[in-house]
């Protein structure tokens, strides 16, 4: 270990307990380890908040406070005026990570956002076409259903990493622990992010099709008469029976007798978060549809995405705000 060293600030002396003492400031942080350097830092914190603590306890109540209010507002607005607020809540989840991104110069964040807009931008586009064209929908429903099973894959694998460094499985492998929780954390942020990202794209581009489509109105009745032969998700023939097997899939019928396509209906339930029958809003029984245990984490993961969108979108912004309220009070 490097020479023991004491750090004064602002007349407050801090002794890291090394082995010999040299005159305070009088030694070149240079030459210090990185764990010697953070004790510096952190006892320059110490000394500088020293002394403080109305301060803090002030700015603690105002963060409360915000919070409280903030979260009152968000859901007085999601209840009254919906569509805005998905549409200001998607594209915040698009651009506020993108600007922390980009000051931190994350550039492997950076390619997977771009690949991933450039994607979901043709393919809102298709969505979003007046006549929209036969192919749209079943290529829209896979794009994103895909995007949701990757994010899915990602994000278990990240917090297994995570939950295997913590029981030090990493040191068999021989790998540090504060890469092996680096590694686990950002593919935990790779695959939750990309998740609730993709569900609020797949959700407006389900609403835009299914309107489009005519088979479904979110106010008022559907502008078209449905037939038993057709898909009121995507508009299309259904060419396989309720009680055959389908080789490339199968037709699933709902409670209130209509029928889908399997990947037009699962998409729609569990990409598009439309937990109602396209055509006559009956409510769909997710339990019912998704029988097979090995299923079901699908729908509770979804349910988790829809809760972490507060905290990727919003949180932020109320940080700041809060951050703003103290800066103009005088207080840090």
């Amino acid at each position: 270990m490097a020479g023991v060293f004491e750090v004064e600030v602002d007349g407050v002396e801090h002794d890291h307990g090394l082995e010999q003492h040299n005159e305070p400031n009088q030694f070149d942080v240079s030459k210090l380890s990185p764990e010697e350097k953070w004790r510096v830092e952190h006892a320059k914190m110490h000394a500088k908040h020293k002394g403080h603590e109305a301060m803090h306890a002030e700015m603690v109540l105002i963060l409360i406070v915000t919070l409280v209010v903030a979260q009152l507002v968000l859901v007085q607005w999601k209840q009254r005026h919906p569509k805005s607020y998905n549409l200001v809540t998607l594209f915040q989840m698009w651009v506020v990570p993108l600007y922390f991104t980009t000051k931190l110069h994350w550039w492997r964040f950076l390619s997977t956002w771009f690949i991933f807009s450039v994607i979901t931008a043709y393919i809102s586009f298709r969505a979003t076409r007046k006549p929209l064209a036969c192919t749209t929908p079943r290529l829209v429903y896979k794009w994103f259903l895909l995007l949701y099973k990757i994010s899915y894959a990602i994000g278990i694998f990240g917090y297994s990493v995570v939950m295997f460094t913590l029981f030090g499985i990493n040191l068999i492998f021989r790998i540090k622990p504060e890469d092996a929780m680096d590694f686990g954390v950002s593919l935990l942020f790779y695959g939750l992010y990309y998740g609730v990202l993709g569900r609020d794209f797949a959700e407006m581009c389900a609403d835009f099709m299914a309107s489009t489509v005519g088979y479904y109105s979110a106010s008022g009745m559907p502008t078209k008469h449905l037939s038993d032969n057709i898909c009121a998700v995507c508009g299309q023939p259904i060419l396989v029976d309720v009680s055959e097997e389908g080789i490339i899939e199968n037709t699933y019928r709902l409670s209130c007798n209509h029928v889908f396509h399997e990947f037009c209906i699962r998409g729609w339930c569990i990409v598009g978060k439309k937990q109602m029958c396209p055509y006559c809003k009956e409510k769909v029984d997710l339990k019912r549809m998704f029988s097979n245990p090995w299923e079901r984490p699908h729908v509770m993961y979804g349910q988790l995405l829809d809760w972490l969108r507060y905290l990727v979108a919003w949180q932020p912004v109320i940080i700041g705000f809060v951050q703003g309220i103290n800066y103009v009070l005088g207080l840090e």
